[in-house]
């Protein structure tokens, strides 16, 4: 057998998500799609983040095993060519050892997350931000952003639907940042619990508007209370940039 580690890029506007779903249109189905078609061989792919529907990707990481040996550039052409007409690209390919695995051999996961902070409507970036129009200050997000790295219980911040064992986890980078008309939240962590980022960015937007101090933020994920998150941000904004290994 023979194993290859993809990089993709995709917008995630027409898809349910990363994972296959039998009714419905996803990232999984349509790569897996491509691999049978230049192949010949029906295989389950693996990927580094099960994005949900909506979020995009800059550095989706994903692996898949064939039987033949092919040359990893002819892999990444041919999947190119039978991806069309969907907005998924493979960016790399590569052949790698069998003991790589896309989720598990994972180091580091990284997201951003885009606000664009103007009155008028998105049209261009359109499903790919979150528009709010309220003014944003962004030194008091980023300030209550520091106020929760590292090792802790991140209940108040997790899906109700969220399968993961254990809710603790280690954020090891949360800032937030102005970029003109955007505010920018980029998170890194080895792993993230379902809808942490967005949940997180929720919360630091009543920051951000003045309806929370910086300090409420900590206070609010130690409470471990699921009702206490602020509304959770739309998918539109949000992108798995990349992947350490």
């Amino acid at each position: 057998m023979a194993r290859f580690k993809l990089v993709l890029e995709y917008d995630g506007t027409p898809f349910s998500g990363w994972q296959v779903q039998p009714t419905r249109l996803s990232v999984q189905g349509v790569l897996e799609d491509a691999i049978e078609r230049f192949s010949g061989e029906r295989v389950v792919t693996q990927a580094a983040g099960r994005t949900d529907a909506g979020v995009h990707a800059l550095g989706q990481v994903a692996h898949f095993d064939l039987s033949r040996a092919w040359d990893p550039f002819r892999v990444r052409e041919a999947l190119n060519y039978h991806l069309r007409p969907h907005p998924v690209a493979v960016i790399s390919a590569a052949a790698v050892d069998e003991s790589f695995e896309a989720r598990f051999s994972a180091t580091a996961r990284h997201y951003e997350y885009r606000i664009l902070n103007r009155r008028a409507p998105a049209v261009i970036e359109r499903n790919h931000v979150w528009h709010l129009p309220m003014p944003l200050q962004a030194e008091p997000m980023h300030e209550a952003a520091q106020g929760i790295l590292g090792l802790h219980d991140f209940t108040t911040f997790r899906a109700a639907e969220c399968q993961a064992k254990s809710p603790l986890r280690t954020l090891d980078r949360l800032d937030v940042r102005r970029e003109g008309e955007h505010i920018v939240v980029v998170a890194s962590a080895r792993s993230f619990l379902h809808h942490q980022v967005r949940s997180l960015v929720g919360s630091l937007k009543l920051v951000g508007e003045g309806k929370w101090a910086p300090e409420r933020l900590r206070q609010v994920l130690d409470a471990r209370d699921r009702r206490q998150c602020g509304a959770m941000a739309p998918s539109a904004g949000l992108y798995l940039t990349g992947v350490d290994y």
